[in-house]
């Protein structure tokens, strides 16, 4: 992608934006299936990592919702520090979107950064420990 190569057809998405011709579009599309499979490929990695350090647990519980009404990827189903569970949630910012071509531009990694403060903001009120794991 970052050759300049055509990759694909000019066209309409399904969503009704335009795509051009070097397939940018199918990155940040919030109705592309691949988003989706990236999203669950991660959740895989961290829930093996943590059965791993032999911690049952278990993705996407149901009951817990955040305050802007989503549920978080993974809970501990033991307590981990101070009596609290671990929650994971995990993002996977897309560095071609609008909102974060300027970031992306200016340095490596910038765009995880920035996810990760905001969701840490959302975390702060939470009664349990948290992490968010990022990919960009």
């Amino acid at each position: 992608m970052w050759l300049g190569l055509t990759l694909c057809v000019p066209d309409k998405c399904h969503c009704g934006s335009d795509v051009d011709a070097q397939g940018r579009h199918a990155m940040v599309c919030k109705k592309a299936p691949d988003r989706v499979a990236r999203h669950q490929v991660l959740n895989d990695i961290i829930l093996r990592a943590i059965n791993a350090a032999d911690v049952t647990a278990v993705k996407e519980p149901s009951g817990l919702n955040r305050q802007d009404g989503k549920r978080p990827d993974g809970l501990s189903l033991i307590p981990w520090q101070s009596g609290k569970p671990l929650l994971w949630d995990d993002t996977v910012p897309g560095t071609l979107a609008g909102s974060y071509v300027d970031t992306a531009a200016t340095g490596a990694g910038l765009v995880a950064d920035q996810t990760a403060d905001r969701d840490s903001q959302i975390r702060r009120s939470q009664s349990s420990v948290s992490f968010s794991a990022g990919v960009s």
